[in-house]
């Protein structure tokens, strides 16, 4: 029996224009399930696997274990999984990983969305709502994104956010069994200070007629 966790703590909700970016609980793998299952080949090709697996463990209890870890991770202050979810269905994750305190202040942001929402700018959306968390409520000084350099779609969620790219890094992640490059985008809060106002109007605040 796979027990649940969702009384012992409060999820995390970070509300934009459309999306809403929830921290995971057990009682969300069935939607999660769901993308992850009808958008295999979408997702996989762009993803780090382990030597010893060929997918993402896709149990209900690989699942709440994943979850366990999340919350540990927010505790320790390390990493921060979110949820996408557009209309009140789960099409999506991005995270804030790898958090560095002491002089760095920094940390890497990753996502991936439902291929069948995909276009309609759900995840720019999510990546200022996420920006904003971290620079405004974490305090960090850098957040970085990490991309393979064709992975058209995923590339150009930062560039319609004006992401500053930095260039190549080579050889960076192993996925699917190789040793990728990835296109490296950053910025940092004084460049979200400076954005800010124009990105959350164009991103957050409602639409005016």
């Amino acid at each position: 029996m796979v027990t649940t966790r969702s009384a012992i703590y409060s999820p995390i909700s970070l509300h934009g224009r459309r999306v809403v970016l929830r921290t995971m609980i057990d009682q969300d793998y069935d939607g999660w399930y769901e993308v992850r299952t009808r958008c295999r080949d979408w997702l996989l090709k762009w993803e780090p696997r382990s030597a010893n697996s060929t997918h993402l463990p896709d149990d209900q209890r690989s699942f709440v274990s994943r979850c366990a870890i999340r919350e540990r991770e927010r505790q320790m202050g390390t990493g921060f999984g979110f949820g996408i979810f557009f209309e009140s269905r789960f099409v999506g994750e991005i995270t804030i990983s790898s958090i560095q305190r002491g002089p760095l202040q920094s940390a890497f942001v990753g996502y991936w969305i439902d291929e069948a929402v995909a276009g309609q700018g759900l995840m720019p959306e999510a990546v200022v709502v996420l920006l904003q968390y971290a620079f405004e409520s974490l305090h960090l000084h850098r957040i970085e994104v990490n991309i393979i350099p064709r992975n058209a779609p995923s590339r150009r969620v930062v560039e319609k956010l004006g992401v500053r790219v930095e260039g190549i890094a080579e050889r960076y992640l192993e996925i699917d069994g190789a040793w990728e490059d990835h296109a490296r985008y950053a910025i940092t809060s004084e460049e979200w200070g400076d954005r800010a106002p124009e990105l959350v109007a164009n991103w957050l605040l409602p639409h005016r007629d």
